[in-house]
């Protein structure tokens, strides 16, 4: 693999909580693995600040371009489409709310004027190596152990960052996407007119959606999940 690539995760533990963030950088035939720990995070911040510090990392290392491997949907959307409307609302919501992590967002765009980036959305735990090992950084940082970080020449490292699993990852997708439609839902959410509400029932959610244009309505399946759907809805 002789391309120049970033893989990068975060973790946090608790949510807030103390977090990590990882990531491996590929260039030149040579590879840097960097991470580091915060003591009180959220795993929205730990994955940005993961594929900001992989972006400087690779630009130090002389690349004027870079693909980013990454499975947070959070931070693909957010500088890809929703960052644009932030910009031109004074970072602001729809529902007038200030943008979440807006010191984060702000840092990513100033760093993607000046590296091109082709973003590529990879499902996390399924075996792409490159994302394995920045989970396995983030998640040690975050838990406070030592981590023994590599830099060195490609021929040398032991991940396979030529393995990106795309059929696994495309299995993957498919099954979680069935188990989570016969998931028990832990909570409904729904937004209307920016507006955020959580429900217990789909009856409540359906009252509130039914015959209203530009909603959005989902199952959450547990409290985590439940956090990061709204904390996800709240910065459109």
């Amino acid at each position: 693999m002789n391309k120049t690539a970033i893989f990068t995760d975060g973790a946090s533990k608790g949510n807030p909580g103390p977090g990590g963030w990882g990531a491996v950088v590929l260039h030149d035939g040579k590879v840097l693995e960097i991470g580091e720990r915060e003591e009180s995070t959220t795993n929205n911040r730990m994955e940005l600040t993961g594929v900001i510090e992989g972006l400087l990392a690779v630009k130090d290392m002389g690349a004027s371009e870079s693909i980013v491997y990454t499975d947070s949907q959070y931070v693909i959307n957010g500088i890809t489409k929703w960052v644009f409307g932030w910009q031109q609302n004074g970072w602001v919501t729809k529902a007038k709310a200030e943008v979440l992590n807006r010191d984060l967002w702000q840092r990513l765009v100033d760093v993607t004027e000046t590296i091109t980036v082709d973003w590529q959305s990879v499902q996390g735990h399924v075996g792409v190596p490159g994302n394995e090992r920045a989970d396995v950084i983030a998640s040690d940082y975050g838990l406070d152990k030592g981590v023994e970080l590599f830099s060195g020449t490609l021929s040398e490292y032991d991940v396979d960052l030529s393995d990106l699993g795309e059929k696994k990852e495309l299995s993957a997708a498919k099954k979680k996407a069935k188990e989570r439609s016969k998931a028990k839902a832990f909570s409904y959410i729904s937004m209307v007119a920016g507006v955020v509400q959580i429900h217990q029932t789909w009856g409540e959610t359906e009252a509130r959606v039914k015959g209203k244009k530009g909603v959005k309505y989902k199952k959450s399946l547990s409290k985590s999940d439940e956090e990061e759907i709204v904390s996800e809805w709240k910065s459109l």
